[in-house]
């Protein structure tokens, strides 16, 4: 396999590069978020293995998210010396397919890059969204409902597509506020109501079946049924 390794700790770096090679692996470094991310992304790896905290103004976590952003699925191994739970359930949910603690023994650190080179391969990520008659393509950035285009704004396209990607599932404010709005605090105003609204009459107004609801006191949902 053709390994990326992203490590800021020359020593760390020379252990595993070497012992990766050892083990029949082409191995490339960095050794820091921000030539790991550029290498990532331009180059074809079969698998990142990274540290959490790195310099170079991109850490591990958001060298991840970064490259989930733009549809790369290469599988991800973190390396850290941040062992609790909170710090794992992180990087995991960064995009990170597992994380391993250091000190490690290297034996464990080749057979978890053995088992994640044994996982199905993903499929690429769907590029259209439908919802009953609702269509939304990922590419164009366009959304037809019965064939006919309705024009959004990009924060509706956003609000839409995560309530498409949630479908039949209630979708908190919360939840929107961070996903949509990227705030991780409740800025205590009606905006995700305003914009819902806005969004429905755009969605739904002329059509027999509405697809938006709201949950009352939990949020919102959308669904073809009724």
């Amino acid at each position: 396999m053709r390994i990326l390794l992203v490590e800021d700790d020359a020593e760390v770096a020379r252990f595993v590069r070497r012992g990766l090679q050892e083990a029949g692996h082409t191995v490339e470094h960095a050794a820091n978020g921000r030539d790991g991310l550029f290498l990532a992304a331009s180059e074809q790896f079969d698998m990142l293995v990274l540290d959490r905290m790195l310099p170079g103004g991109v850490d591990g976590v958001r060298l991840v998210e970064t490259l989930r952003a733009q549809g790369n699925r290469t599988p991800v191994l973190f390396l850290s010396a941040l062992s609790a739970v909170d710090e794992r359930v992180k990087g995991l949910k960064a995009g990170g397919d597992d994380y391993l603690v250091k000190p490690f023994a290297f034996a464990e650190l080749v057979a978890r890059v053995e088992a994640l080179a044994r996982r199905p391969t993903v499929d690429a990520p769907a590029t259209r969204l439908k919802i009953a008659d609702l269509e939304m393509d990922l590419l164009s950035r366009t959304v037809t409902r019965g064939g006919k285009r309705i024009e959004i704004q990009p924060r509706e396209f956003r609000l839409l597509e995560h309530l498409m990607r949630h479908a039949g599932q209630v979708v908190t404010r919360t939840m929107l506020l961070e996903k949509v709005w990227d705030y991780h605090f409740d800025p205590q105003t009606n905006v995700i109501d305003v914009h819902v609204s806005r969004l429905r009459q755009k969605v739904d107004r002329g059509f027999d079946k509405p697809l938006i609801h709201t949950v009352r006191n939990a949020g919102y949902m959308i669904r073809a049924e009724p």
